[in-house]
C-alpha cells in the first residue's frame, strides 16, 4: 500500500484525508512538521501533504528541510494554505514545494491529488 505523510493539525480535516485516502487504498500517516524530516527517512513515503498554517509555525522550516537534504529532496510535497496569503504561498514556492493549492481547492480535488501522489492515474 502506498503512504502518504501528512503534517495536517486540523483533526477533522486529517480524518477527511484519512478516510479518502482509504476508501483509495492509501495509507495517510500523521506526522508533526517538526519530525517530518526525520520520519521521511526512517519510513520511506511516497509523498508528503503538508498544511503550511499548521500552528507550530515550523511548516515552512521542515519543507526547506526536506527540499535542501539530498535524502528527501526528491519526495513530492503538496503544499496548502489559506487563499489570501500570497506571501507565504511565494515563500514555499522558493523552497520547492511541488504542488501548492489553496486549502479549498485541496479539500475539491483530494481524490484526484491523493491518487497522483500514489502514483497512480485517477479513476473517475
Amino acid at each position: 500500500m502506498e503512504t502518504i505523510l501528512a503534517a495536517v493539525e486540523d483533526l477533522f480535516f486529517l480524518s477527511k484525508i484519512q478516510e479518502t485516502a482509504k476508501r483509495l487504498g492509501i495509507a495517510v500517516a500523521s506526522v508533526d512538521p517538526r519530525k517530518l524530516r526525520e520520519q521521511l527517512v526512517g519510513t520511506p513515503a511516497r509523498a508528503v501533504i503538508l498544511d503550511l498554517n499548521h500552528r507550530s509555525g515550523t511548516a515552512l522550516e521542515a519543507l526547506c528541510a526536506l527540499k535542501s537534504d539530498p535524502a528527501t529532496a526528491g519526495t513530492p510535497v503538496l503544499g496548502f494554505l489559506s487563499h489570501v496569503q500570497a506571501d507565504l504561498a511565494a515563500a514555499a514556492r522558493a523552497a520547492g514545494c511541488d504542488i501548492l493549492l489553496a486549502r479549498s481547492a485541496f479539500s475539491q480535488q483530494l481524490p484526484q491529488l491523493l491518487e497522483k501522489l500514489a502514483g497512480r492515474k485517477y479513476r473517475e
